[in-house]
């Protein structure tokens, strides 16, 4: 009997970019009876009636030009390798809608089948029985605005700096200057968990309470994420601690908790989980092997993210600008009825990239990060906030950089120790 939500002969797409010395047509059913039925040949009992209904099949094969890349260690196989896009079809009831038992067929043991020199996931298409079964974003876009007073325009944030070091005195401090210089969200760096130096649970003590009279005075309060990322048994005791304090917001390190980890704490969560990739390069930044964040991120969102990492442009790490473009509109893309989770736009950004952000991406439905961007201005914390503010604003109102620059000192400032503006 199928899961309930199951209609049969549903299924998942699948599309890898692959090399390999063998025949492409023939790789592609290599693959695909490794992932389903699990067998190179027939066997005993591997009836016509048990492989038309549990067999993996071949959607498409469409050849691309080679790469230069080495092939992946232990590679076999004589002749010149060719390179191509692979479509693979499983039958939903080979695993049902569960992300574990998925990942196990689209992502096991392919990745160290020999005849590939190369193999990385790159796209999923999901049958609408994991929108029944995953919830999504509880927050999203909507929830994550109202909670944080921010109905438009973009949503300015910063990350902690120094990420550790600061004793909970001195980050309630921080906390303050930036709260009274109007900033939207602060989070912990994914470096600061639940240390010996600066424990989550004085962090919550020393933070919430400046939030609160900052409430007070003016109405709105910031969103602070703590990074509340740890064993799955500790995960809802510190989501507990965070939301009893009055906090809004809890951040958790999907690769590390994995997503079985994020979806028992979306389950339980009153507040929005700020998604942090850190790790996810160990699985992505090959182009030989490993998971595209275009397939990953959709296990994240059906998971419980509320906000998700993309990385920003001119960042300081590998993804080119055309990369992280396409990490935003992913994100944004619709998925199974669920609410919009939220980019996240991080890594060397600041003031001086709003324009050529917002003309890149057309939206102001993001989280715009500035850990140094901000922390680093020439004047201050509460500068480079101001700094932020200015250009987004102006870029949403349709102005030139010069117009910007002409009406925000602390743009200029800002200019002079990170500059250039990128138009």
């Amino acid at each position: 009997m199928a899961p309930a939500g199951v209609v049969m002969g549903e299924h998942v797409l699948a599309t890898y970019v692959v090399e390999t010395a063998m025949p492409l047509e023939r790789a592609a059913e290599v693959l695909a009876g490794e992932q389903s039925t699990g067998t190179f040949v027939r066997v005993e009992r591997e009836t016509d009636d048990l492989r038309a209904r549990f067999a993996a099949q071949v959607e498409s094969v469409v050849e691309l030009e080679r790469g230069d890349a080495s092939a992946l260690p232990g590679t076999v196989g004589d002749g010149e390798r060719r390179r191509a896009r692979l479509t693979l079809r499983f039958p939903l009831d080979n695993f049902g809608p569960s992300l574990p038992n998925l990942l196990a067929a689209v992502a096991g043991n392919l990745f160290e089948l020999k005849e590939f020199a190369a193999i990385k996931l790159v796209d999923l298409d999901l049958p609408a029985a994991f929108g029944s079964r995953y919830a999504g974003p509880r927050f999203g876009v909507a929830g994550t605005r109202e909670l944080m007073g921010r109905p438009d325009g973009a949503m300015i944030g910063t990350i902690v700096k120094p990420s550790i070091g600061l004793s909970p005195d001195d980050l309630a401090s921080l906390v303050a200057e930036l709260a009274d210089a109007g900033v939207d969200f602060i989070k912990d760096d994914e470096l600061q968990g639940n240390g010996p130096s600066a424990p989550l649970a004085e962090r919550v003590r020393a933070v919430m309470p400046v939030l609160e009279r900052h409430a007070d005075r003016t109405g709105r309060k910031p969103m602070y994420a703590f990074n509340i990322t740890d064993d799955i048994d500790r995960l809802e005791a510190n989501h507990d601690l965070v939301v009893a304090a009055g906090g809004t917001c809890v951040m958790v390190v999907i690769p590390n908790v994995g997503l079985a980890g994020l979806e028992f704490l979306s389950r339980r969560t009153q507040v929005p989980i700020h998604g942090h990739r850190a790790g996810f390069g160990a699985i992505s930044r090959s182009e030989q092997v490993g998971i595209g964040f275009r397939a990953w991120q959709q296990l994240a969102r059906l998971s419980g993210a509320d906000h998700l990492h993309t990385n920003g442009i001119s960042n300081k790490f590998y993804e080119t600008d055309a990369e992280v473009r396409g990490s935003i509109a992913a994100v944004r893309a619709p998925l199974l009825g669920l609410a919009p989770t939220v980019p996240v736009l991080s890594s060397g950004q600041w003031a001086g990239l709003a324009h050529a952000t917002y003309a890149a991406v057309g939206t102001a439905d993001l989280l715009v990060l500035a850990g140094g961007g901000i922390h680093g201005h020439p004047d201050g914390s509460a500068a480079g906030v101001a700094s932020m503010r200015a250009a987004w604003d102006s870029a949403l109102r349709g102005e030139t950089v010069a117009d910007a620059l002409a009406a925000s000192g602390e743009l200029r400032r800002a200019v002079e120790r990170f500059g250039p503006v990128r138009a």
